[in-house]
């Protein structure tokens, strides 16, 4: 299985405009960082987990040809906002998209993008089937999806485990419970958003700290503020099994 990162950065943190932090500042590549989401490739299938507001640059940058399915995390705008740009693969693959969400996560949905569940479409608008997922395991096509359920600051929101690979964005709290679905992962990507303390992300230290819990042989860090700093920086303080994840990065697991 192929993961592609889409994108490891987050909203959060620094002005877009006219900012001028050494992040911005940088001509490394690996410090332009579009909102977080990846891509797994299975066999013939392709599926997306998260739409944020950069979906149609990053599936361009991809040249990304076929899309199976698209899972959610949750409703915040930096996940789901490029919902609206679906039609092209239908278009291109004259079909519907199924989008995998808690009932939670498609009442945002189909509020923000009211026109494309309207009982009569206007020519071209998205044209998506909404299926409903909770903590349960789901299969699509032959593909295991095991959710992950945790918390962002008091919102849920999911993770998944998909083989020996597990994605966990949006988080600062996972339970006992939970973690015993991430026994045995061998690569396990975790959102590290910052170093000070944050209401509703891991900092970095914490982050790191669940590595070294769940120990995983793999370890990528995704959703990362300017404020954590540069990807040269920030690389020389990590564990020899961690790497900060960038836009672009792409593993086998």
């Amino acid at each position: 299985m192929r993961i592609t990162f889409l994108g490891t950065g987050t909203s959060q943190g620094v002005p877009i405009i006219a900012c001028d932090c050494e992040v911005c500042r940088s001509k490394d590549e690996k410090d332009k960082r579009l909102r977080s989401s990846i891509m797994l490739e299975d066999g013939d299938d392709t599926f997306v987990i998260d739409t944020g507001p950069d979906f149609r640059q990053q599936m361009l940058r991809e040249n990304v040809k076929n899309l199976t399915a698209i899972i959610y995390t949750h409703e915040h705008k930096d996940h789901l906002g490029g919902m609206d740009d679906v039609r092209a693969f239908n278009f291109i693959l004259k079909k519907d998209i199924n989008l995998y969400a808690t009932q939670q996560v498609q009442e945002a949905i189909k509020n923000d993008f009211h026109y494309a569940f309207a009982d009569y479409k206007y020519p071209g608008v998205p044209l998506v089937n909404l299926v409903t997922i909770d903590s349960k395991p789901f299969v699509i096509n032959s593909t295991k999806f095991i959710p992950i359920e945790v918390v962002h600051h008091k919102l849920p929101v999911l993770g998944f485990r998909i083989k020996d690979f597990a994605y966990i964005t949006d988080a600062n709290y996972i339970s006992e419970k939970e973690k015993q679905k991430l026994k045995g992962v061998k690569t396990l990507v975790l959102n590290a958003l910052r170093r000070k303390e944050h209401i509703s992300h891991f900092t970095l230290e914490e982050a790191i700290d669940l590595m070294n819990e769940i120990n995983p042989e793999k370890g990528y860090l995704t959703h990362i503020s300017h404020q954590l700093g540069t990807h040269a920086d920030v690389s020389k303080e990590l564990p020899s099994f961690v790497e900060l994840g960038y836009d672009g990065l792409r593993i086998e697991a």
